[in-house]
């Protein structure tokens, strides 16, 4: 008896006319994570974040290698494979954050005050990739599941972020969605003015992620740098 085995699909094409987005530009934005990682200085970098970084940029090749573009027929790995990366990410900022709140609560402080509002910069920056990828990731189950709905091919379910193209049809063409771009720039209005602005959250889970970072760049903002100037007068 013969078996026939499906192949692994590693390059998943999809249907023609698909809609689909490609992984370059959040790809991109996470190598400008990883360098801005690289631009802080040794004392928030230890070898163990190190190490987490040459996983985050090994898994990142894999990802665009074998998930150029995301669609509604990609592989469940490759959707896993990109959290995993983001989660990476996430734990070395939070690990960068954690040990600049521990240099400015001591007494022998080993950085001046330039050098902390640098450091103090790359990781809010930081942050706002992060989130940006998060919201990206997740709203309506992915860009995959979006894409899917798009197609016709799945069910759509409720969105998780309100666009305004989305309340008024008539500000974009018909088959607009949000793309990284749009989730990115609601992570850098959420990082600075520390509340939605245009874009609304909707789920609890996208209430709790925005809350968390709203937290994290007024924690950044407020005390780091205000502990830099202080050091600068």
């Amino acid at each position: 008896m013969v078996v026939h085995v499906n192949p692994i699909r590693l390059f998943p094409r999809p249907p023609e006319g698909a809609a689909r987005e490609s992984s370059w530009r959040p790809g991109g934005a996470i190598l400008v994570a990883i360098a801005l990682f690289w631009l802080l200085p040794d004392a928030f970098t230890p070898l163990p974040a190190v190490l987490v970084v040459v996983l985050e940029l090994t898994l990142l090749v894999v990802l665009i290698v074998f998930a150029p573009h995301r669609h509604g027929t990609v592989d469940r790995w490759q959707r896993v494979l990109a959290m995993v990366v983001i989660a990476c990410i996430t734990m070395s900022n939070a690990w960068s954050l954690w040990l600049l709140i521990g240099d400015l609560v001591n007494p022998a402080l080993p950085l001046n005050g330039l050098q902390l509002i640098a450091s103090a910069g790359a990781i809010w920056a930081t942050n706002v990739i992060v989130f940006a990828l998060w919201f990206w990731e997740l709203d309506r189950g992915g860009p995959d599941a979006r894409a899917a709905a798009d197609d016709g091919s799945s069910e759509v379910t409720y969105p998780d972020f309100q666009f305004p193209q989305m309340e008024n049809p008539t500000l974009a063409p018909a088959a607009w969605r949000p793309q990284f771009f749009d989730y990115l720039y609601t992570s850098f209005t959420n990082g600075t003015a520390f509340s939605p602005t245009d874009t609304m959250p909707l789920s609890q889970w996208a209430k709790l992620l925005m809350m968390s970072q709203s937290g994290v760049s007024l924690l950044i903002v407020v005390l780091v740098t205000a502990r830099a100037v202080n050091v600068l007068v």
